[in-house]
């Protein structure tokens, strides 16, 4: 036995957490906690909250970027993990066939007619890049065309495929890849006809701002690409795994049939990074031809005994809790009686998304006094005032949310799974006394919008 012993550790050395991020990590990420104050200690977490010192109770509604699905810390995955680490496997052997993998993409493609195989990676970012090499492979063309305002992740291939300049800059040389605006079914046609395109990369809802696909794209996209001999992925990273109220967003319309799809963050239980992409079965044989092929695409962790077994967790927990019915439940709750207050607020512009995933845009206000105010903010930058509603909603309320992307006046909702009447019920009365103090023109969260534009200005 060694000397290490975990609990001690983190008994003695948890006080130093911002100090050894700022010395040996992203040493700009706790210099942004501490500015816009988020810089909170959580001792422990369970389903959708977190707790402090004081026990305290601050309820999630990021859900880790939308990773804890089914909550944090699962009883029935939790065991799974206990379970398959106590079977000591011979895994990763790299030449056997374990059965957990096999499972696991049976009971994924259980759940996604007309797909037949899956490659486990880690992580979403991966995911994105095996279906652009199989794509392009597939085709044997090099163009992939995305949305604009997409995020597929930031790794080199899959940052082509992102629409957010501000994660590009520096970066290039990329990968030859165009943007198309996401609704637009004359644009993708036109880059179609250049005969070089292998296939158009989709999210059916889109993260940043919240935006869904509108009615018949999907299908109608589908339907072009096909006739012009390139492929449909959809990235369902987030929306996936019942986010939207359906299992995959991209089945809320009949007849889409993507060729390729991506999943992770959900998937993991929370627990064990994975990432996986399934596809059409002459794909992947076009990619895997030959023994010669067998390793052409492979991951070092990729199938590993804890992502699966924490995978099929999660997919039982799914099943048996039924968070998918729940997402829609709950989601089309939460959505209409935040719309309901449209109206009472000048402030805000909208309430959008599907399911457990919902955008809340602010917008210019009519009344004189707040309307100065506004653009005291906007020629600082844009999204201030969206931070300046999370930030409340966190410190005075212990509501945990984030703003959906940078320079944009909407916030992400995007909580577990598990939440139900209670938690929509305890976001609104916070959400609606935020929005009161906002409209009353002064006070704390006033004083710390101008403390946001002091900060914009400085770092420009």
């Amino acid at each position: 036995m060694t000397g290490f012993d975990l609990t001690k550790l983190l008994a003695e050395r948890s006080g130093e957490r911002y100090e050894l991020h700022m010395r040996h990590l992203n040493h700009q990420l706790p210099r942004m906690l501490h500015t816009i104050g988020f810089d909170k200690v959580y001792d422990r977490a369970e389903g959708a909250y977190f707790y402090d010192a004081e026990d305290n109770a601050y309820l999630d509604m990021l859900a880790g970027f939308g990773v804890m699905g089914v909550g944090r810390h699962h009883p029935v995955v939790r065991r799974a993990l206990h379970d398959v680490l106590d079977a000591q496997l011979a895994d990763l052997t790299r030449f056997d066939c374990q059965p957990l993998p096999g499972l696991l993409a049976e009971q994924l493609l259980a759940r996604a007619p007309g797909l037949d195989r899956v490659f486990f990676g880690n992580s979403g970012t991966e995911a994105v890049e095996t279906a652009l090499k199989f794509a392009r492979y597939a085709t044997g063309r090099p163009r992939v065309l995305y949305c604009d305002h997409a995020f597929h992740g930031l790794t080199t291939g899959s940052l082509s495929v992102n629409g957010e300049d501000g994660f590009r800059d520096g970066f290039a040389p990329l990968l030859p890849d165009t943007p198309v605006p996401l609704g637009d079914t004359a644009a993708l046609e036109r880059e179609l006809r250049k005969k070089d395109v292998a296939a158009l990369v989709v999210e059916p809802v889109q993260g940043k701002g919240v935006h869904a696909a509108p009615p018949g794209y999907l299908r109608a996209a589908r339907e072009l690409l096909h006739r012009h001999g390139a492929l449909l992925i959809a990235d369902e990273v987030q929306t996936g795994l019942g986010r939207t109220g359906d299992f995959f967003a991209y089945q809320h319309e009949p007849d889409v049939d993507p060729d390729l799809v991506c999943v992770a963050k959900s998937l993991s239980g929370g627990y064990v990074p994975v990432g996986a992409t399934l596809g059409k079965e002459w794909i992947f044989k076009k990619v895997y031809s030959s023994m010669d092929r067998v390793l052409v695409h492979s991951a070092s962790f990729g199938s590993n005994a804890q992502a699966m077994a924490a995978g099929l967790a999660t997919l039982a927990v799914m099943d048996d809790e039924r968070l998918t019915e729940n997402a829609r439940r709950t989601g089309d709750l939460l959505r209409s009686r935040l719309a309901a207050l449209v109206d009472e607020y000048e402030l805000l512009h909208e309430v959008r998304g599907r399911g457990l995933m919902i955008g809340i845009e602010f917008g210019r206000p009519r009344s004189l006094k707040l309307r100065s105010r506004w653009m005291m903010l906007q020629a600082a930058r844009k999204g201030l005032f969206a931070q300046m509603v999370v930030v409340p909603l966190l410190q005075k309320h212990r509501i945990l949310t984030q703003v959906s992307g940078d320079h944009l006046e909407v916030i992400k909702l995007i909580p577990p799974l598990v939440v139900g009447e209670a938690e929509v019920d305890r976001f609104v009365a916070a959400f609606t006394q935020v929005m009161d103090d906002a409209h009353s023109g002064g006070g704390l969260m006033w004083d710390f919008g101008r403390t946001l534009v002091r900060q914009a200005v400085a770092n420009r």
